[in-house]
């Protein structure tokens, strides 16, 4: 059993050794996006699996949760792509200007750089958050066969009833005619295009539109997105795999590990398994 255990062990060094990773810039519709690529080993003319990672509300590429999974994904072969989107971490333009549609045009663009890479062969999208919400909706509105899998950790579907009650992470405004921007309690800013585009905002029709494997990941102790938004999730996919965890936060604080290793496997176990 040991020798099995140092064998694979030799195995996912060996990964994690030969993965490269660039930091890399790409063109999008409202500015520049930076982005971590992790580039596997490859063979004469082998092709590679890369999966696009989308952060949260505000956050950035570097978040623990994301650096986690983008780790594993490199560990186990697969490659990775985290970036930052517009107005947030690294890139272009300011938060403020910020909405889901224009986050669901940033992600097709960095979809169509990362198609584009002549060693790339299936892609998968992975989400946290509201970036949850921006890779079901761009699962859905590309082609049938554009993605091979997505992972969906505590989708934050939450974010358009906020709006539509004028209610978003304790800031409170006026949902029929909001102001040119809220300041919420963590300091920053939405502006009126965030809330009306958010209030209309056709989450659960656009994601039903894909019906290839889907990973729904929450915590039972998030108060920021309550699972039952994942559960509506899994109501709608005919190929969803729901996995509740007792007692994590909707950060998955001190649970990035093992939420990796969830990812990782159901892409290796669940996803590569699946005709489209």
């Amino acid at each position: 059993m040991r020798k099995i255990f140092l064998f694979m062990a030799a195995i996912i060094s060996a990964f994690a050794i030969s993965a490269q990773t660039q930091t890399i810039v790409i063109q999008g519709p409202n500015g520049k996006l930076m982005a971590d690529l992790s580039v596997p080993s490859l063979n004469t003319n082998e092709k590679k699996t890369v999966a696009i990672l989308m952060h949260g509300f505000g956050s950035n590429r570097h978040r623990p949760l994301l650096r986690a999974i983008y780790d594993k994904l490199s560990e186990c072969g697969i490659g990775a792509i985290r970036f930052d989107f517009d107005g947030c971490g690294d890139s272009d333009g300011e938060f403020v200007d910020m909405t889901v549609p224009k986050e669901i045009a940033d992600a097709k663009a960095v979809y169509e750089y990362v198609r584009d890479l002549p060693w790339v062969s299936d892609i998968y999208l992975i989400g946290h958050s509201q970036g949850g919400v921006v890779a079901s909706m761009l699962a859905g509105e590309l082609d049938k066969d554009a993605v091979k899998g997505v992972a969906l950790l505590a989708p934050a579907a939450v974010l358009r009833e906020d709006a539509i009650r004028g209610n978003t992470q304790g800031a409170k405004y006026d949902p029929i005619t909001p102001p040119e921007y809220v300041e919420l309690p963590s300091g920053i800013k939405i502006g009126r295009d965030y809330i009306v585009t958010a209030q209309t905002l056709p989450i659960y029709d656009a994601a039903l539109q894909y019906q290839g494997p889907v990973l729904m990941l929450h915590g039972t102790s998030d108060i920021i997105v309550p699972y039952t938004y994942s559960l509506r999730y899994n109501d709608i996919y005919q190929n969803g795999s729901l996995r509740l965890i007792k007692g994590v936060d909707h950060s998955f604080n001190g649970y990035e590990k093992e939420a990796a290793d969830i990812v990782a496997n159901f892409f290796i176990n669940t996803v590569n398994d699946y005709v489209l």
